[in-house]
């Protein structure tokens, strides 16, 4: 018997709507990375983008554990002298809450040519409006999974 792999042309991509509201922040982008790379499937091929499409809502209302709202988040700006820090929490009360998750699914996923590919088919909102309803995606309900997924 041969091993199976997937050619492009067999690759079934689906959209998937998930609603961050109340999640744990890594469950969440675990679940997502898990997603995007297409490790839920049956014949799942390594080296190819077979993962789903995922479109991630409400990702300021994103829960965070223990005292990770505290942890501060450094860049370098190139200069001398010119390390810039922020917190979590700040991060998600400014102007762009959905970078926390996409660094979270970023960093669950290889270092390599195909990770960067494969988060071009993660869409971060921080409001609970998308526009891809076009696409008709179906409803990934990540708190039903688990009852650890959500925090009270």
């Amino acid at each position: 018997m041969k091993t199976y792999s997937m050619t492009p042309g067999d690759i079934d991509k689906k959209w998937i709507l998930i609603d961050a509201e109340g999640i744990v922040l890594g469950r969440l982008a675990s679940i997502i990375a898990m997603r995007l790379r297409g490790k839920h499937k049956a014949a799942f091929t390594p080296h190819m983008d077979m993962g789903d499409n995922v479109i991630v809502v409400n990702a300021d209302k994103i829960q965070i554990t223990g005292k990770k709202r505290e942890k501060p988040h450094y860049w370098h700006t190139g200069h001398p002298g010119g390390i810039k820090s922020r917190t979590t929490q700040e991060i998600l009360d400014g102007k762009h809450p959905e970078r926390v998750v996409t660094q979270a699914v970023k960093r669950m996923l290889p270092g390599n040519k195909l990770s960067r590919q494969l988060m071009t088919n993660l869409r971060v909102y921080a409001g609970g409006e998308h526009p891809h309803e076009a696409q008709a995606p179906d409803v990934l309900d990540v708190a039903a999974m688990n009852k650890k997924n959500t925090r009270s």
